[in-house]
């Protein structure tokens, strides 16, 4: 696959994080559930039940020089329903597969859908709006490309497993059009393994959100490309 194709059709890319985050986010850059366990330096048994197990409500974590951060439920995933669903692949390892990366929608409509699900849309978000082509060329060897909601298995638990995530040059972007159409969603997440250090170089905005309603720009770049 053509690197150029990510950014040609999705210029922007959106990532949506707990409401009051991107304070923190700026300070030490986007982490993955990983990333964040290490510099709030979880180890143990407390450690296994965030990052290799099903959270059915979100974990707030605290540290003494970093204060509070939440890592988000995985409501619309079980045990259960992976087990059906998963290819050579335990629920475990799903789990700290979705958990050491961070994940960006590549259309505002697959937002507004997590934005407005049932568990989210009375709270506020901080979403960040971010420079797909900036992103993409300082990220390539780390990035993996998705054509699902690999953290989803409602209504229906879609095959997955160790090729559901794909490197740029390994994803099978023509087989999907093909099965999807052109007017598809081709790519439905795009990943970046562990943490993105430096996301205030590429974000273009942020803005507090809550369901529908746009609440505020929290941060822009002086010179906006949008």
């Amino acid at each position: 696959m053509d690197t150029s194709i990510i950014w040609e059709k999705h210029p922007w890319l959106y990532h949506m994080a707990t409401g009051g985050s991107w304070e923190s986010i700026s300070t030490h850059g986007l982490l993955s559930t990983t990333a964040l366990l290490d510099l709030f330096e979880y180890s143990g048994q407390q450690r296994h039940g965030i990052e290799s197990c099903h959270r059915p409500e979100s974990v707030p974590i605290s540290h003494p020089s970093y204060g509070t951060a939440v890592i988000r439920d995985q409501k619309p995933m079980s045990d259960r329903s992976l087990r059906k669903c998963l290819m050579t692949l335990t629920p475990t390892t799903w789990y700290k597969t979705l958990n050491g990366r961070v994940f960006f929608w590549l259309t505002e409509k697959r937002l507004k859908t997590m934005l407005n699900a049932r568990a989210y849309k009375s709270k506020k978000q901080d979403v960040l709006v971010v420079d797909t082509q900036s992103l993409v060329r300082a990220y390539e060897s780390s990035i993996h490309l998705s054509p699902m909601n690999s953290g989803c298995t409602v209504p229906f638990a879609h095959p997955r497993g160790p090729k559901t995530f794909r490197k740029i040059e390994d994803y099978p972007y023509d087989e999907w059009e093909r099965k999807r159409g052109k007017n598809g969603d081709l790519i439905v997440e795009l990943a970046v393994l562990h943490s993105v250090p430096d996301i205030w170089k590429h974000v273009l905005r942020v803005e507090s959100r809550q369901g529908d309603k746009k609440l505020g720009v929290l941060w822009e770049k002086s010179i906006n490309r949008m």
